[in-house]
């Protein structure tokens, strides 16, 4: 039986090291993390580090305890197991690992297992702040091993801490080529390997339906949807409509997307003398659904233009992506409504809001065929005595009823289906489009910001001659509240640091989301299309996957042969005159007279005069002077007598014996 090896037990300042590094490891994760998941384990493992800082837990207790985080980790994700709950199980048990933690084993197992955690965070997150905390949290790791390294050597003076962050940079320079070759050459693929569960799903956002009410959480939510920079004229804010998708269906409660017009070509549009050219970055939705400016001229790239001008990516838009388009406001869209489409925009669930279907026939019978006359009514009625909250009961069975009759307040989502099936009720075709309205110009990048939180639901009418108009029912309330005039609305204004600075925060904001653009620019945007056309500049149009293998083949065969000649570099002797002396014990070692370890200089020259060797007096002479650089003082002559010693060292060679010749090798 193996004799079982003695635990090195861990001094105070190594389990601090070791404690901060994980720390520093797992921190990225729980930031990406939701934020009851993320104190639930920061928390948990801050107390787990204390109680077992003195001594490690009972088994028993470690166990009870792994259980019911486990269990609280499992019921906040919720019944989807996922990404997101793969994270947190990670975090969750990272968090539980210093319950057991007590000697140098048990440090680096902690280490090495919250290396992980970085690489776990860009599952969740490519941000430039999750690479630096993840980048910050591999070299304390490393320099924690490495102090780990020391003790468990028997090196009790533990090397300092600037020369382990020396090692860990050398380290991370040696592994840069290699790194920069992966990201740069190694081929992309236009889809994942994997389709990892959608984490976006459990945020709201725009989606094939909708429901009076549901957005709620998505107009408090102010991270961004889109951005966008302009090339030549820049629609006013109030014509800023992104839109999304087209809402047709209706079964009383829910809007949803026609199934009439799927598969149906692009309706027939003529378009306004005015051109809109702009680039789109769309965040992930995990949706294909995208959304453009009005109506564009052309699906960009692979996309697909639906019956209604919306688009629609090929692939679900599971990472970053950016589109060129170009776009104008139509003249007339869809001027001829084909019959059973037309049915399908007037269409009501039977014996629903009743009032609203007695006043829509009124004022038909009031306006007669003047269906422009009913929406101008409609919008008078609803300017002057309707108002905008974000404060709203749940809707009942007949919701337009109770909005148009009752509250006679709400905010786009009731304004706009409201608006919608009072013009049904009046024999007006219409419908609900969602999407983003508005945007906030960021004046550093020159770049529009479109945030989840300008979410925007209006309505289209199709009236004779013109086809479908927008109507923004909404907007006649707040104007200022859909297109951002209000300075609560500017980004960063209702965070805590807007507040500490007294809701003026905005340079601080513009600063960071264009480092943020700009690493989306650089570093996310850099896909497959990019990838094949990166040596466009030295006359090469296109690279194929075939030569970015053999071009990262080429990097990483260079890289790899730099780290290993930079690596034997450093083991090598500094010391030029030791590194002479140990190359011509090389040199006898190749004859079968190499010097024995532990054997002086002088012994191993007389070894060799007595193997009859002609070089023999030379060596004999040359290990003297080497003895006497080595162990006698030195003066101010030394640094010419170490290279002339360096040069003797390095032209003397083993003679065979009876060839000797005088002086052979020895520099006088």
């Amino acid at each position: 039986m193996a004799e079982r090896k003695p635990v090195v037990a861990l001094d105070p300042h190594s389990r601090r090291w070791t404690m901060a590094a994980a720390a520093a490891c797992v921190l990225p994760l729980l930031l990406q993390l939701p934020s009851p998941l993320g104190l639930l384990i920061g928390g948990s493992a801050v107390a787990v580090a204390a109680l077992s800082w003195r001594k490690p837990l009972h088994a028993l207790v470690r166990l009870l305890l792994t259980l019911a985080l486990l269990a609280a980790v499992i019921a906040l994700s919720g019944s989807h197991f996922g990404r997101d709950t793969g994270c947190a199980i990670l975090a969750a048990m990272l968090a539980m690992k210093p319950a057991e933690t007590r000697g140098v084993r048990d440090a680096r197992s902690l280490l090495g297992f919250a290396l992980f955690a970085p690489f776990a965070t860009f599952l969740l997150d490519q941000g430039p702040l999750s690479l630096l905390l993840g980048l910050a949290g591999v070299a304390l790791a490393l320099m924690a091993l490495l102090r780990l390294t020391d003790i468990e050597s028997g090196i009790r003076d533990a090397t300092k801490t600037r020369a382990r962050f020396g090692a860990v940079t050398r380290l991370v320079l040696l592994g840069l080529p290699l790194a920069l070759a992966a990201f740069w050459l190694f081929p992309r693929l236009a889809t994942p390997l994997w389709g990892v569960p959608e984490r976006t799903l459990a945020r709201t956002g725009l989606s094939d339906e909708m429901s009076p009410g549901d957005w709620i959480d998505l107009m408090a939510d102010d991270t961004p949807a889109l951005r966008v920079r302009f090339f030549g004229t820049t629609p006013p804010t109030s014509q800023m409509y992104w839109r999304g998708p087209v809402l047709s269906d209706f079964d009383g409660r829910t809007w949803t997307r026609s199934r009439r017009s799927t598969g149906l070509p692009p309706a027939a549009v003529t378009r306004a003398n005015v051109l809109w050219d702009y680039q789109v970055e769309i965040e992930p939705t995990e949706r294909r659904q995208m959304v453009a400016l009005e109506l564009p001229i052309e699906a960009p790239g692979d996309s697909r233009l639906g019956h209604d001008h919306e688009l629609f990516s090929p692939l679900p838009l599971s990472s970053l992506t950016r589109w060129r388009m170009q776009s104008s406001p139509p003249e007339t869209f869809e001027a001829d409504l084909a019959g059973p489409l037309q049915q399908a925009s007037l269409a009501l669930p039977a014996g629903s809001n009743p009032r609203t279907q007695a006043l829509a026939a009124r004022w038909r019978s009031d306006a007669g065929d003047d269906d422009a006359a009913i929406v101008r009514r409609a919008m008078q009625w609803i300017r002057s005595e309707f108002a905008y909250t974000l404060s709203t009961p749940l809707a009942g069975r007949h919701a337009a009823d109770e909005f148009l009759f009752d509250q006679q307040e709400g905010f786009c989502e009731h304004f706009s289906s409201a608006f919608v099936i009072l013009m049904r009720a009046a024999g007006i075709p219409a419908r609900v489009v969602t999407g983003y309205v508005g945007g906030y110009r960021n004046p550093i990048g020159d770049y529009w910001l479109v945030r989840r939180s300008d979410a925007h639901a209006w309505a289209e009418v199709w009236l004779e001659g013109r086809g479908w108009v927008r109507v923004d029912p909404t907007a006649a309330v707040a104007p200022e509240r859909i297109y951002d005039t209000l300075d609560d609305r500017r980004p960063g204004a209702d965070s805590l640091l807007g507040r500490m600075l007294g809701g003026d925060a905005s340079r601080l904001f513009n600063a960071t989301d264009w480092l943020r653009q700009s690493w989306n620019q650089l570093v996310l945007g850099f896909d497959a299309e990019r990838q094949s056309r990166m040596l466009r500049p030295l006359g090469i149009e296109r690279l194929d996957g075939v030569r970015l293998g053999l071009l990262f083949g080429l990097a990483a065969v260079s890289a790899l042969l730099w780290m290993a000649w930079l690596s034997r570099r450093a083991e090598r002797q500094r010391d030029p005159v030791l590194r002479a002396w140990h190359a011509l014990e090389r040199r006898y070692r190749r004859i079968g007279l190499g010097r024995e370890p532990d054997e002086p200089a002088t012994m191993w020259a007389k070894r060799v005069a007595q193997a009859d060797m002609g070089s023999a007096d030379d060596l004999l002479r040359l290990s003297q002077r080497f003895s006497s650089w080595r162990y006698a003082g030195r003066d101010d002559d030394s640094a010419r007598a170490s290279r002339q010693l360096i040069l003797s060292l390095r032209r003397h060679r083993p003679s065979p014996p009876h060839a000797a010749s005088p002086g052979n090798g020895e520099h006088r």
